[in-house]
């Protein structure tokens, strides 16, 4: 979903970062209106007071969304659930939860708590600015305050439409998880309709394209299509979840992975097992003595002139919570992590410390696959 984060700065424990695609819809925002709405609501201004105000309502939405945003963030955290941070990204904002909610209620809650920040948000600016505008306070300040209390109304209004996984079609999937009882039936029923409503916003949005409307139409279209995929890939997340979760890492690692020995040259290393073997890491054992790790991007630190003197000992990694999963995390966990880290495998070790295997991601996903094959047939 994400292209290049910045994190922007850290608030009650959460971290808030800004997608490069922010950047977008921060100019279109301030353009539309600079160029168009603000002109046409309160002519006769000069072009740098609608500038302004379109730069000062581009800021107030940034604000809106975090504040929308948030009080999803401290709901979730008192039902633990855990929140890595907020994103706001071309399609606005979200709220990244490294887990389900537990129950509907704490579904329902989390997700309502950020349609009622909106309309509250929508509700003080409006009153403000109404308030300003009757005390003969100049027109832009109002105007802008104003524009704010509108958009949070639209941005309520538009968030509880049952599209899965908008906040509307996640009180839609807690209403059908309280009364089924089994999340994953709640969640392919949502997310039916969030690919309806997405398919409905891209069949707008190639009216809006065919009547002349260019802009509304790249914009109806696009959303439709966020819309479908974020509905496709949520039920997927779910589906995972339910396969992998409770599963024991047994069942998916290999038992007994090629080794390393630490006492071999670098040069030894790249053509008797990367190149042979086309992995990119292997554990490093001395007997039976697990030692480390070591990855393609330790030996492209090494100058390939030295390749035929520097041992593997020297270059190797320590064991640590970056390369390693115990041996009773779940599947699921041992998924997270590897996702979390950007790793495609890590090794299985013991309580003891002594190897069992490696994980690979693509061993998981591929009985995700198949399993999800099986039962849909």
């Amino acid at each position: 979903m994400f292209w290049k984060r910045i994190t922007l700065f850290r608030l009650l424990g959460f971290a808030v970062r800004i997608d490069a695609s922010w950047i977008v819809i921060a100019l279109l925002v301030t353009w539309s209106l600079a160029a168009g709405l603000f002109p046409e609501q309160y002519p006769d201004l000069p072009p740098i007071t609608y500038w302004t105000m379109g730069v000062l309502g581009a800021f107030g939405l940034f604000f809106s969304i975090i504040f929308h945003e948030f009080a999803h963030s401290l709901v979730a955290r008192k039902y633990d659930i855990p929140i890595s941070g907020i994103t706001l990204f071309i399609f606005g904002g979200v709220a990244e939860m490294e887990k389900e909610p537990k129950t509907p209620r704490a579904e329902f809650l989390m997700a309502i708590a950020g349609p009622i920040a909106s309309l509250f948000l929508g509700i003080v600016f409006w009153i403000i600015g109404t308030l300003l505008e009757g005390a003969g306070v100049s027109m832009p300040v109002y105007g802008v305050l104003k524009y704010l209390g509108l958009i949070n109304a639209i941005l309520a209004v538009f968030n509880m439409i049952p599209a899965f996984p908008l906040d509307g079609g996640r009180v839609f999937r807690s209403i059908l998880w309280h009364k089924s009882g089994d999340i994953q039936k709640a969640t392919k029923k949502a997310s039916r309709y969030g690919s309806g409503f997405g398919t409905a916003f891209m069949i707008a949005g190639a009216f809006f394209l065919i009547t002349g409307n260019i802009i509304s139409g790249i914009w109806w279209i696009l959303i439709g299509v966020f819309l479908k995929n974020a509905s496709f890939a949520s039920y997927q997340q779910v589906l995972l979840k339910s396969s992998l979760e409770n599963q024991l890492i047994s069942r998916f690692m290999i038992t007994e992975p090629i080794s390393v020995p630490s006492t071999i040259t670098v040069r030894e290393l790249v053509e008797d097992y990367f190149y042979k073997h086309h992995h990119k890491l292997f554990p490093v054992v001395d007997g039976e003595i697990l030692q480390g790790v070591i990855e393609l991007k330790d030996v492209k630190q090494v100058a390939p002139d030295k390749w035929d003197t520097v041992p593997v000992a020297n270059i190797m990694q320590k064991l640590s919570h970056e390369n390693t999963v115990p041996e009773t995390m779940d599947a699921m966990g041992a998924l997270a992590r590897l996702q979390k880290l950007k790793r495609s495998r890590v090794l299985v070790i013991s309580t003891g410390g002594q190897l069992l295997g490696i994980l690979t991601l693509k061993d998981m996903l591929d009985y995700f696959t198949m399993k999800a094959e099986l039962e849909r047939s």
